[in-house]
């Protein structure tokens, strides 16, 4: 299979280029077909939520295990008939709030959900992306999109069109190239349906703002450790023990940002001879003694958005330099700080 690498332009939707990019894509989403797609988070895998064959077709294409539920598209609130039985009144305000945004609501499926999508689970994860060549092209394929992030499984998120092709090229049909995402991690993904509400995953959308919107809510704990291999389908996308992972080690450093050098140098001493990786905020001097280490400038520790933005193509930056171990300081739990933490400690294997 050849994978098309078809450019759109969010900022003219209506340029010759992008309605040709969009109506290629719709077609191939139509006929069963897999399009990677842009999304304000990451670049996701996309297949029609409601053929079973294609949806079928994302799981082979990213070697995704079975156990491990999609999340699904829309482009409006009409779509919502024919995937979910019923709204809470806290998911609408969350909708009102939110959406079009980087929130993933789990709600009652309807019968026409293949199980693939739900892992057989009675709740599906749906949200509306904020990204405008992704609204555009759901509305042209007329159809709900499910979509997970578009990488092999378990590896590091795409946040472009290549990394997309890095992982999957000659795997799918094609991809839609608007450059790179704006948030840079997952959605939240929360449950609506229960009191407190829970958050599976934290997201861009933050415990605080949900609460301030719809009310109590709290963090998921798993009841017991994870495992690589669980014995039943996981009750949420995100949750799985081994994700976002780069090929090197991933080795978490953490402290004070006046201690985090003295501390990323210590870090490194268990690992001479080894090629080092480093992914630096850029208000952060280089620690002594990492002279040798390839550095990733990762954005601003003061400003964690923009960590977001770039920490997965901060990890693919350094495995492409071939780096055998890669250090990394682990932000602060405040605001999208939380959602930073999980995804480098499920990448590190630590949580």
């Amino acid at each position: 299979m050849k994978t098309l690498r078809l450019a759109a332009h969010p900022a003219d939707l209506t340029a010759p280029e992008t309605v040709q990019a969009l109506e290629r894509a719709a077609a191939l989403l139509r006929s069963g077909g897999l399009v990677a797609l842009p999304t304000e988070t990451v670049y996701g895998l996309g297949a029609n939520a409601l053929d079973a064959a294609a949806v079928a077709r994302i799981f082979a294409a990213k070697q995704r295990p079975a156990w491990d539920p999609v999340i699904v598209h829309i482009a409006d609130e009409a779509m919502l008939d024919g995937l979910v039985e019923n709204v809470p009144e806290a998911a609408r305000r969350l909708m009102r709030a939110c959406w079009p945004g980087p929130l993933t609501l789990l709600l009652p499926r309807s019968a026409g959900v293949p199980d693939a999508v739900t892992a057989g689970r009675p709740l599906v994860g749906v949200r509306m992306p904020a990204h405008p060549v992704a609204l555009e092209l759901i509305r042209r394929a007329g159809v709900p999109v499910a979509a997970p992030s578009a990488n092999l499984f378990g590896h590091t998120s795409p946040t472009t069109a290549q990394h997309v092709l890095d992982d999957l090229d000659g795997r799918i049909d094609a991809v839609l190239d608007a450059g790179p995402a704006l948030h840079g991690v997952e959605s939240t993904v929360l449950d609506p349906c229960q009191s407190p509400m829970i958050i599976y995953r934290p997201g861009a959308v933050t415990l605080a703002q949900i609460q301030e919107i719809a009310g109590p809510v709290e963090i998921h704990r798993p009841a017991g450790p994870l495992r690589e291999l669980p014995r039943e389908a996981l009750p949420s996308p995100g949750v799985g023990l081994r994700h976002y992972a780069p090929r090197a080690r991933l080795v978490l450093v953490e402290g004070a940002a006046a201690e985090l050098g003295a501390k990323l140098t210590e870090a490194a001493r268990a690992f001479a001879g080894e090629k080092l990786g480093l992914l630096l905020p850029a208000d952060l001097p280089r620690p002594d003694g990492l002279a040798d280490a390839a550095v990733f400038a990762w954005g601003r520790w003061s400003a964690p958005r923009e960590l977001a933005r770039t920490l997965y193509a901060g990890l693919r930056a350094l495995d492409a330099e071939d780096c055998a171990v890669i250090l990394c300081p682990l932000p602060p739990a405040e605001g999208i700080g939380a959602a930073i933490r999980v995804r480098l400690r499920k990448a590190a294997h630590t949580e």
